[in-house]
């Protein structure tokens, strides 16, 4: 959860165009500890978790939307099957990277929906998605 959390905390700053410096100076943190909350190495408190979601202008359950279900972890209980969905969190992870964040905006700023759509049809072509 930790890391799903600093995933979220990453992505809203980077679409806000934030750098982890400057989300440290409105915290009073340095740019390590930023990181370190980014990659889940340290755990984000409720009172720090409250002023990230302030600073970065999103309520707290922003850092929770599409949180892993943890049932696949849990102890007895047995994992997906073939039959059930793939997990997509893949696409937010995606959106969290700078290539990911760049593609969406540039993307986003296409006003032509035929380019669009051509645009979505040669990624498809060449990712091999025959959907």
């Amino acid at each position: 959860m930790d890391v799903h959390v600093g995933s979220r905390v990453r992505l809203r700053r980077m679409l806000l165009g934030m750098s982890q410096e400057k989300l440290g100076e409105h915290l009073g943190l340095t740019f390590q500890q930023v990181q370190k909350y980014e990659k889940g190495v340290n755990r984000i408190g409720a009172s720090r978790l409250f002023d990230l979601a302030k600073v970065l202008g999103v309520p707290v359950q922003f850092f929770y939307d599409e949180a892993p279900s943890g049932a696949q972890k849990t102890a007895g209980v047995p994992a997906a099957g073939f039959a059930e969905q793939p997990d997509e969190s893949y696409v937010v992870d995606f959106l969290g990277t700078r290539e990911g964040l760049e593609l969406n905006k540039a993307f986003a700023r296409i006003a032509d929906p035929k380019v669009r759509r051509s645009i979505v049809e040669l990624v498809r072509s060449l990712a091999g998605d025959e959907n």
